[in-house]
């Protein structure tokens, strides 16, 4: 198999003798390590005071000359709880998250130990506080300097004089109010929408009374005792959403008019609840935008709503698929003209930008081309631009542009290489990027944006592993196996790598939707325990596979209805790539994922059982009927309409197949990938007679969090120093 060389990325240290280098411990690389920030690129904590770029350290708060990035202090965190009359219960901690919410106003957000504060830090006195001391703060609003927030499931505001509304009485386990729904899917992250105005409240509200409970077990008291999980699995009952609007001066809710529940009590025809996701408000505050899916996730609508009364105003968009559509992002208006909108979709096979009337009318599509827009950070309105990040210049790649609404050119606002992070200014006219590529750690730049963009230095990146021996980081490219699409790829080798010698090799995988691997950034992307395995004298192989995101459409919905065989079919082209390599030692090939590569790895365990020797699958899915309904029927169906798919994805008949020696690993209240999948394999194995290995952490959900991620990849790293080396 022939393969195309992108860039390679040699590094080994030479300036010091071997003898003056360290060796990295997974205290230094892995994240819960005790010395893991010590080695991390130097950062910056950055926010906008209009188009003031603030730095705001733990304890001091910075502001930063836009031309020569020179550094004046505002104020310290000693100033702060001094002027803020702090005692015990009410002081600031850090100045972090500092926020100044209003241009041309010296007022800075905090965040209390019990309470949330607006101080002026030139008159030095706090100008407003909330209320309610101790509560659970959601979501503030600068315009009405309104507060929603939670207290025993329940649902209040308080507003900027103080004045309490409680909005909710139902709250409770089974119906939840204010919180993200459809489990995090569809672009959701929370679940309070406050319109511009600060005047009125969007809100969900879940009704999960109908879901399944999935019994967790807390193993800590003295009885163990069951703290069961809402899990609502594919093909079965989802939970019902609807959506609330608060109105502070008439302290009245109404809830939109959406489209009716399907009711069916047969367990072949569940409860099809729409989807309802990236709400949005009309700049006038008077209408409400939300997308609605039905749940084949075929059929995607952006809906306008009356804000007073509830009512539907109508269809604007409507857009369907053969597979799936996912709205992931709500639309957003020109700050000049409030009769515009921007609407994102991969209609045309990219995700573009698309400029539509309130009137439901396309104008114009502002983007196209083989390549993805992977953001819009906001809008110039001196400039008359809206500013995105894309990967036009390379697949691998991240950069920022201002598209001109009016001629739809595009000005390119970085350097033009690397992977670049922004955060636009309150006007749009500024912006800092944090940014790196394969060689240079972590830069920090402000750009002002013009004609001609005009870029300032603030962080230069150092090398924090200087002093360290370092493996050398590769990337290059192969065919997918249909022979025609580019996959990327990162090796990482032992920093004193011999061509001549034979290396064991880790196959690295992920291979899941709405995620990759391989990006220019620094070091390839690289997570910082293949540096520990290279390290170690293994070679360390990972690929994108199709599936993944940032290609497009048709490569990310290449594996509808069967995840795992196309990905599978390129993880393999892979490996014949690594078996052409004279140094790679064929016999000794490990695989290791986790969440969908556990469930990769566990697939190419099994189905490719002569190739594989070793492999450590955490977090793994084993079978798509047991995953939660909003992921599993967006890209498997339902059990009911694709029986033949599940079962084809299905890991229980594969376990007597396996001959390796593979460990899984989970945690043992995982919420996302619960813990029936894995034990329904180990189940399956005994059945069998085939014999893997497992660990469980107690207490633990998906992912390992503080230093439990230290003795989890040094258990990984044993198992493969064990059984393959």
């Amino acid at each position: 198999m022939k393969t195309k060389h992108l860039i390679i990325v040699l590094l080994t240290i030479v300036s010091l003798p071997m003898s003056a280098q360290k060796l990295f411990t997974l205290e230094d690389l892995n994240f819960g390590g005790k010395n893991f920030h010590n080695l991390r690129p130097k950062n910056m904590f950055l926010t906008w005071w209009g188009d003031k770029l603030v730095k705001t350290d733990v304890e001091e708060c910075y502001l930063i000359d836009a031309k020569t990035g020179k550094e004046t202090l505002l104020f310290t965190l000693d100033d702060v709880n001094k002027w803020a009359g702090s005692d015990d219960d009410h002081y600031v901690r850090l100045l972090t998250n500092a926020t100044f919410p209003y241009p041309g106003e010296p007022l800075v957000l905090l965040g209390f130990k019990r309470s949330v504060i607006l101080l002026d830090f030139q008159k030095k006195q706090i100008v407003w506080q909330d209320s309610i001391s101790g509560q659970n703060c959601n979501e503030w609003n600068a315009a009405s300097r309104a507060t929603v927030y939670k207290v025993d499931n329940q649902l209040y505001v308080v507003d900027a004089q103080g004045n309490k509304e409680q909005l909710t009485t139902d709250g409770s386990r089974d119906i939840v109010y204010g919180e993200s729904v459809h489990r995090n899917e569809f672009g959701i992250n929370k679940g309070t929408f406050w319109s511009p105005d600060g005047q009125r409240l969007a809100f969900y509200r879940m009704d999960q009374s109908m879901v399944t409970d999935y019994p967790q077990v807390d193993i800590d008291p003295r009885s163990a005792q069951l703290e069961a999980d809402k899990y609502p699995m594919a093909g079965m009952n989802s939970h019902v959403v609807s959506v609330g609007i608060y109105n502070l001066k008439t302290n009245k809710t109404v809830y939109l008019q959406t489209p009716a529940v399907e009711y069916d009590a047969t367990p072949s025809k569940p409860k099809s609840p729409c989807y309802f996701t990236n709400i949005a408000w009309s700049p006038d505050c008077k209408t409400i935008y939300m997308f609605e899916l039905n749940r084949d996730q075929n059929d995607c609508r952006l809906v306008s709503y009356d804000a007073e009364t509830g009512k539907p105003h109508g269809v604007l968009y409507h857009e369907t698929s053969e597979k799936y559509v996912e709205p992931m992002h709500p639309i957003q208006f020109l700050p000049w003209d409030s009769s515009l909108f921007i609407l994102q979709s991969q209609k045309d096979g990219f995700n573009h930008l698309y400029l539509y009337n309130t009137k439901g009318e396309l104008v114009k599509q502002l983007t196209s081309g083989p390549w993805v827009v992977m953001d819009v950070l906001g809008f110039n309105e001196k400039q008359k631009a809206v500013i995105i990040a894309s990967n036009e210049k390379h697949p691998l790649q991240r950069n920022l542009y201002a598209v001109n609404i009016k001629t739809c050119r595009r000005t390119l606002l970085d350097n033009g290489e690397g992977v670049h992070r922004a955060s636009l200014s309150a006007s749009g006219e500024y912006l800092y990027d944090k940014w790196s590529t394969p060689e240079v750690p972590n830069s920090i730049t402000m750009t002002a944006i013009k004609a001609k963009p005009a870029i300032t230095t603030l962080l230069k990146g150092e090398d924090p592993w200087k002093g360290y021996i370092v493996p050398r980081f590769e990337s290059g490219s192969i065919k997918a196996a249909d022979g025609v699409t580019d996959l990327y790829w990162r090796m990482v080798k032992p920093h004193d790598f011999d061509p001549t010698k034979k290396y064991p090799t880790v196959v690295y995988v992920y291979g899941g939707p709405h995620a990759h691997n391989v990006e220019a950034s620094w070091h390839w992307y690289s997570r910082s325990w293949e540096t520990y395995m290279a390290q170690k004298g293994y070679i360390v192989f990972i690929l994108d596979n199709r599936g993944s995101e940032n290609r497009g459409r048709d490569f990310e919905q290449a594996t509808f209805r069967q995840l795992g065989q196309i990905e599978m079919q390129d993880q393999m082209c892979g490996v014949e790539f690594l078996r052409g390599l004279p140094y790679v030692d064929a016999n000794r090939l490990g695989v290791h994922g986790w969440s969908f590569g556990g469930f990769m790895t566990i697939s190419l365990m099994t189905n490719y059982p002569d190739v594989f020797k070793v492999g450590v699958a955490g977090g793994p899915v084993i079978d798509w009927k047991w995953y939660e309904v909003m992921y599993g029927e967006r890209y498997m169906d339902t059990p009911q309409s694709n029986p033949d798919g599940y079962a084809k994805t299905s890991l229980i008949p594969q376990a007597k197949n396996l001959k390796g020696k593979l460990q899984i690993i989970i945690g043992y209240n995982d919420p996302t990938v619960v813990p029936q999948h894995a034990l329904s394999f180990l189940k399956a194995c005994a059945e069998a007679g085939t014999q893997p290995d497992f660990f469980v952490y107690p207490g633990e959900g998906h992912n390992m969090r503080g230093h439990n991620s230290v003795h989890l990849h040094e258990r990984i790293t044993q198992y493969f120093e064990d059984y393959l080396k």
